[in-house]
């Protein structure tokens, strides 16, 4: 899912998509289908919510949490990548599997074709994606609703995404600092870097050279008035994202550290699994305002890592790839784990952090092979568009006019790099 496309272009040429996903597994809808104007009882799956106030963004809202789930208990919102719904981000993303070993409920928003062709959600768009209006509206809606159900704590509030959702994830907690208490952005873009879809491609692949204080001030402007508290808020990136490209990982730090008043040099660093480094930045009281976990060697993806143990969780799928359990690092920065925030790292504990993973811990990767037009191997995310020409992301091998006439086989050598592979795949 992984990946933010926002716009076509045109039949023949499409602006780079932010999309990530694969084709989405048809919207199969996983529990029953909740009667109007009221949610099913929930019996452990994902539950449809049919009526759940206004919606202006016609988003279709699905919801999970626990059988028995306590009054008081903490809410997440996780949005989906482009092509992907939400049974896809419940089944891959972990939360589900955290919501039941912590306690909480989790709200899955989905988009469709009919918002955006590549059913993206629309953070590039100031008429959808802003406090008040369209998509963003809904998902308040949504947050209303679920608080009201579950009967949650408000000031324990969240948001995640990836891709195009973790772009609306910025663009929320811009919006809505009065309703969540943190964020995560996976693989996204800062709030309010684009306001139309001709300019999210620049977003998603450039430096804007922006201050500091410019991005903030996009964040200020959002809501107007508003001075604090303000959201805590995760970023992770992989380094070989070549969908959206890790200078934006840098933007947001620099925004959400501006909003915070704080350096944008880190109150320390440390080594995590799956290639990871963590760089936290504190608030004026020491503790974790925002925090940068940066991925060694991945590709446009939200970073999963299957298994039993306590930091695991998620399923691997196309742009869900296994390097360390993002989901549950952030749950437990946000403080839903039945733990205070682990405190930042000191200058001294960077250089004798835990150190990174051997090569026998690091994750195995089994080639892949695609072959597809120039447009199909853009659409999927294999391969990016700059100035009407294809290239295959990883690589930046080029692969000819970004069109339906030219077909090339690219073998995915490591997640998120592609080679040219047309005399033969795997090599």
């Amino acid at each position: 899912m992984p990946t933010l496309a926002p716009a076509l272009r045109s039949v023949l040429r499409r602006q780079r998509a932010l999309l990530a996903t694969v084709s989405a597994a048809a919207l199969a809808v996983v529990g029953l289908i909740a009667l109007p104007g009221a949610a099913t009882a929930n019996t452990g799956s994902l539950t449809q919510v049919s009526s759940f106030g206004s919606n202006p963004g016609n988003l279709a809202m699905y919801e999970y949490a626990p059988a028995g789930l306590a009054s008081g208990a903490p809410l997440v919102v996780a949005l989906h990548g482009c092509t992907q719904t939400a049974t896809d981000y419940y089944n891959d993303s972990g939360w589900a599997q955290l919501a039941d070993q912590y306690g909480f409920a989790v709200v899955f928003p989905q988009t469709s074709s009919a918002n955006n062709a590549l059913s993206c959600f629309s953070w590039f768009d100031s008429t959808r994606d802003t406090r008040g209006n369209g998509e963003a509206a809904s998902v308040k809606a949504m947050v209303d609703y679920a608080t009201g159900q579950y009967h949650s704590d408000s000031k324990r509030v969240f948001v995640t995404g990836l891709s195009a959702g973790a772009g609306m994830t910025a663009d929320l907690l811009a919006d809505y600092p009065d309703v969540f208490a943190g964020g995560s952005i996976d693989s996204g873009l800062p709030a309010q870097c684009a306001t139309s879809q001709s300019a999210a491609s620049g977003c998603q692949q450039n430096n804007q050279n922006l201050t500091p204080a410019q991005w903030g001030d996009k964040v200020r402007g959002s809501d107007p008035g508003w001075t604090g508290p303000w959201p805590r808020v995760a970023i992770w990136q992989g380094t070989a994202d070549y969908t959206v490209y890790p200078v934006n990982a840098t933007e947001l730090r620099d925004q959400w550290t501006n909003v915070w008043g704080i350096s944008q040099t880190a109150s320390g660093t440390q080594s995590l699994t799956g290639g990871t480094t963590e760089s936290v930045y504190d608030d004026a009281s020491g503790n974790p305002a925002v925090e940068l976990y940066s991925i060694s060697g991945m590709g446009h993806a939200l970073a999963v890592n299957p298994g039993s143990a306590s930091t695991q969780c998620g399923q691997t799928g196309a742009y869900f790839l296994n390097y360390i359990c993002s989901s549950y690092y952030t749950a437990q920065f946000w403080g839903i784990t039945g733990a205070s925030p682990s405190p930042s790292p000191s200058a001294s504990a960077s250089a004798s952090a835990s150190p990174s993973p051997s090569a026998s811990a690091s994750p195995t990767y089994t080639p892949s092979c695609y072959t597809a037009s120039n447009y199909a191997q853009v659409t999927a995310g294999r391969a990016h568009d700059v100035g009407g020409i294809a290239y295959a992301n990883g690589s930046n091998a080029g692969l000819g006019l970004d069109n339906l006439f030219y077909t090339h086989t690219l073998e995915e050598t490591a997640p998120g790099y592609y080679v040219i592979a047309d005399s033969g795949c795997p090599a």
